[in-house]
């Protein structure tokens, strides 16, 4: 019995912090435009910071750099045409790589995930609207809502416990179920077809890759939390990994089959 408190002990600071982003996010969303992108260079600079501070801990200093050129560089590919954002967006992992003196392969690959995951989501907003917008973000907030508590509830067998000993598999394919039943929602009361409710499961997947991504690489250098910025959620890039994931992917699916086209 003494377990139950300890699997709940952190539910009220995280719920506090995660209606505050959710406000913030909602928000940023809701203007679009100048202040979205703003907002998304923002986490995206933050979370670049957080990167380089776990993989070079002793120089603050380099971290607090590349966090601000990596933001400065989304914040101007944005209003640049594609093919001049693109070098652009790819030049903080260049400059990080020449900089950092170990770690800088793995420096460089979650750069450039964060980067193109900014880069997506703020074309998603721009070119698709608020509506696929808030699917987009409902999909990945369901998907790790709905773990979270599934995982907590029903428990059984790890889903990776050298890596993540909290994470399930009941909460894993909970969290596809509900991103399922967003995808069925949105397909319901937009012209989408029922093919949304397999694409929301397919970035519910790519949400929990980006997840254990990242927790697999807090384990090899040995930290807990990117940061301590987020009571209750540990850093940014705890909080955002699973949006690298399914913003990457929604960013290449448009190129495979020009979503939202039709849609499907």
């Amino acid at each position: 019995m003494s377990e139950k408190p300890e699997k709940w002990s952190d539910l009220a600071t995280r719920m506090g912090s995660g209606l505050i982003m959710v406000l913030v996010g909602v928000w940023g969303i809701w203007m679009g435009g100048d202040v979205f992108h703003v907002l998304v260079s923002l986490v995206c600079g933050l979370m670049v910071w957080e990167l380089a501070r776990m993989l070079v801990p002793l120089n603050r200093p380099l971290a607090l750099q590349l966090g601000a050129v990596s933001g400065a560089a989304l914040l101007l590919a944005i209003y640049l045409p594609t093919g001049f954002a693109l070098p652009l967006l790819l030049a903080p992992a260049m400059v990080g790589f020449g900089q950092l003196e170990r770690n800088r392969a793995t420096y460089m690959t979650f750069t450039v995930l964060i980067l193109m995951a900014g880069f997506g989501m703020m074309n998603v907003r721009d070119d698709l609207g608020f509506g696929w917008m808030v699917w987009l973000v409902l999909v990945v907030v369901v998907t790790d809502v709905v773990g979270y508590f599934a995982g907590r509830m029903i428990g059984g067998p790890k889903f990776w416990p050298r890596v993540s000993p909290k994470k399930t598999w009941s909460g894993t394919v909970a969290g596809w179920i509900g991103a399922g039943i967003v995808g069925a929602i949105f397909a319901i009361n937009t012209e989408a077809s029922l093919q949304l409710i397999g694409v929301s499961v397919a970035l519910s997947m790519a949400s929990q890759m980006g997840d254990i991504s990242e927790s697999a690489l807090k384990r090899k250098m040995g930290v807990k939390d990117s940061s301590d910025l987020i009571p209750g959620h540990g850093g940014v890039l705890d909080r955002f990994d699973g949006m690298l994931g399914a913003s990457v992917f929604l960013l290449m699916l448009g190129q495979v089959v020009g979503f939202p086209g039709g849609v499907l």
